[in-house]
């Protein structure tokens, strides 16, 4: 009977709103970008943290921020991510971390939001936008967000590699929260 009614208590408070973590283990952020114009390379970065503040009973929130490990950052090639972490790209000895905070939400029906917000890498900030949709349900939502970002408007763009390499970059983020 404890069990039953703690889990009513938890379920209560989760439907009433509130900040919720990310779940750095069971998240992650993926890129893909042209290579030659003919390959796509792909790879990984870690999301190190961040939090979600949910509306009273709905999925959607309404302000989501990030923060994600740029020195761990993986293509599956050491020694392309290595070349991604230089200072010809990334630079991740000066700017180890890249974040993300939401300045607005659309919502587009029960399962989908849009999410402008200020993304900053390598040390500059830009205004972004994410396409995204729910699943789940409002006490136990995961998100998939998507984009289109131009690398070079982030400074990537002095490298003598630059012209064998795409200017777009397609971004997903896969979140999961903490109960």
């Amino acid at each position: 009977m404890r069990t039953i009614l703690l889990a009513a208590l938890a379920a209560t408070a989760l439907s009433a709103g509130g900040t919720r973590t990310i779940d750095a283990t069971r998240s992650k952020a993926a890129f893909e970008v042209t290579h030659v114009f003919v390959e796509h390379v792909s790879g990984m970065v870690p999301i190190a943290s961040g939090n979600v503040v949910l509306r009273q009973d709905s999925a959607i929130p309404v302000s989501a921020a990030a923060v994600l490990d740029a020195t761990r950052l993986e293509s599956g090639d050491p020694d392309r991510d290595d070349s991604l972490r230089s200072p010809d790209f990334f630079d991740t000895k000066r700017f180890p971390t890249w974040t993300f905070a939401s300045t607005k939400i659309v919502p587009k029906g029960d399962a989908a939001f849009e999410m402008d917000g200020i993304l900053t890498i390598h040390g500059v900030a830009q205004p972004e936008r994410l396409d995204v949709t729910v699943s789940g349900d409002a006490a136990n939502p995961s998100y998939r967000a998507t984009a289109r970002i131009d690398r070079h408007a982030f400074g990537m763009s002095t490298t003598r590699l630059d012209p064998a390499i795409g200017g777009m970059v397609d971004v997903t983020l896969d979140i999961t929260l903490k109960p």
